[in-house]
């Protein structure tokens, strides 16, 4: 059973930097796409990036871009996301989600991913 578990979050002031990492269980993430999505309080969650399972294609949120960068590691079974200068606005719980059947073409959108973590809070505040 594929199992995915989110790790990372924390609080952090602005302008500051956080990594998270999302390992798999139960798959290899060798043969999956791997999205990072993020859902603030009474909104929908949304897609933040993704990457192809050999690393070569990445796409960012424009909100993130320039900010964010997302990574894997196929021999630990890992990917990251490496957050700096974090803002208020980047609040959320994060997920990470993994899926074969899809490409890492545009922003990724939660409709195209079937295995999902639990999430990990990640909170920008003074």
């Amino acid at each position: 059973q594929a199992q995915l578990v989110e790790s990372g979050g924390g609080l952090v002031q602005p302008g500051g930097s956080l990594r998270l990492s999302c390992t798999a269980s139960g798959i290899t993430l060798d043969d999956y796409v791997i999205g990072w999505f993020r859902q603030a309080p009474g909104k929908e969650r949304e897609g933040v990036s993704c990457i192809n399972s050999n690393s070569f294609n990445t796409r960012y949120a424009d909100s993130v871009k320039g900010r964010f960068t997302i990574s894997r590691d196929n021999a630990k079974n890992t990917a990251y996301l490496q957050m700096d200068n974090l803002k208020p606005e980047d609040t959320a719980v994060y997920f990470c989600a993994a899926e074969r059947l899809v490409v890492c073409s545009a922003v990724p959108h939660r409709s195209e991913y079937d295995h999902w973590g639990q999430g990990t809070q990640v909170t920008v505040s003074s």
